[in-house]
């Protein structure tokens, strides 16, 4: 007796991936026409009928998960070790094997089983890329019409300009102007709530590296500017301004207060940082959740993950101590 086809035997002859096959025996309406007439087809030849009880599709042994990372996104970036972490934690168990993608989606002659999209832009063109390939993908950051997770940024980026707000500060900084929506979206936050609160804020153009943060914050004092609070975009910037300010003679909290944005656990300051944290492993789990559903032909939909502050010693009232 010969063994029952499978999903995969189905993929393979019919020239389309599990996803597909999935979606037709789903009953979904995202299928082209002729696809779906095609799909059926091979599964009359091979006499293949689904399971009820396994309609929906879960990670096999041997897929891969790709993270496709921004050209210049460091694959060691301590956010994105943890993200992957995480990830790892539940996927070497299924026998998932993870891969960073640094090249152009398009340049690639293979693409992975399904691609976590990092680092997102406004409408970001590897998702249409990726559905045009019919490879599954989630977006971490949002996009309508799309799986995606995100922490709240705008929410978490409230929080952080609240400490310096209620702390006494009117004259803000916030470290991190960029084309990201990370970037947007923390910038809008520390925008709203400085004027909510009366303060004004100037954006200071950086990514969200150590050294990128020092360069950015030195170059803005040594030209002239001056703020009594700082929001960083990540902590790790917020170490580099740290630096820069104390290399200048300006002393954190007393001078100028501080506040990051991830909750790395590991950091170089002399004192605590003040921060916005991230359930980065609830992030990890939610981004696998969606990607089986998106897998298994569901209709797209997303996710915001609550941060927390994470109170530290950068921040006092202007003049004063913490």
């Amino acid at each position: 007796m010969s063994p029952r086809p499978t999903i995969d035997d189905i993929a393979r002859a019919a020239g389309v991936s599990t996803g597909t096959v999935s979606r037709v025996i789903n009953g979904k309406d995202t299928v082209a026409a002729r696809t779906r007439a095609h799909v059926q087809d091979i599964m009359a030849q091979l006499g293949y009928t689904p399971d009820p009880a396994a309609r929906h599709l879960s990670w096999r042994r041997g897929q891969t998960l790709g993270l496709s990372l921004d050209r210049d996104d460091p694959v060691l970036h301590p956010y994105h070790v943890l993200f992957r972490r995480a990830l790892e934690a539940q996927t070497a168990a299924l026998g998932v094997r993870l891969e960073d993608l640094r090249a152009d989606l398009r340049r690639m002659t293979r693409l992975p089983s399904a691609v976590l999209v990092m680092h997102a832009t406004e409408n970001d063109s590897r998702l249409a890329y990726l559905a045009e390939r019919d490879v599954p993908a989630v977006l971490i950051g949002h996009q309508v019409g799309a799986f995606w997770v995100a922490p709240d940024d705008v929410g978490g980026a409230r929080l952080a300009t609240e400490q310096l707000t209620q702390a006494g500060h009117r004259r803000l900084a916030y470290l991190g102007k960029g084309d990201s929506q990370v970037a947007q979206d923390r910038e809008y936050g520390c925008v709203d709530a400085a004027r909510a609160a009366g303060a004004t804020v100037q954006a200071i153009p950086c990514d969200f590296t150590v050294l990128g943060g020092y360069r950015a914050v030195r170059r803005a004092w040594e030209d002239g500017q001056r703020f009594t609070g700082l929001f960083a975009q990540s902590d790790e910037s917020a170490t580099g301004a740290i630096a820069a300010l104390e290399d200048l003679g300006v002393r954190v909290p007393q001078d100028v207060s501080v506040v990051g944005f991830d909750g790395l656990p590991e950091l170089p300051v002399p004192v605590q940082l003040t921060t916005v944290s991230q359930d980065i492993p609830r992030i990890a789990k939610t981004a696998l959740t969606l990607m089986q559903e998106a897998v298994a032909g569901a209709a797209p939909r997303g996710a915001y993950i609550p941060v927390h502050l994470k109170p530290g010693a950068t921040v006092a009232p202007p003049g004063g101590t913490p």
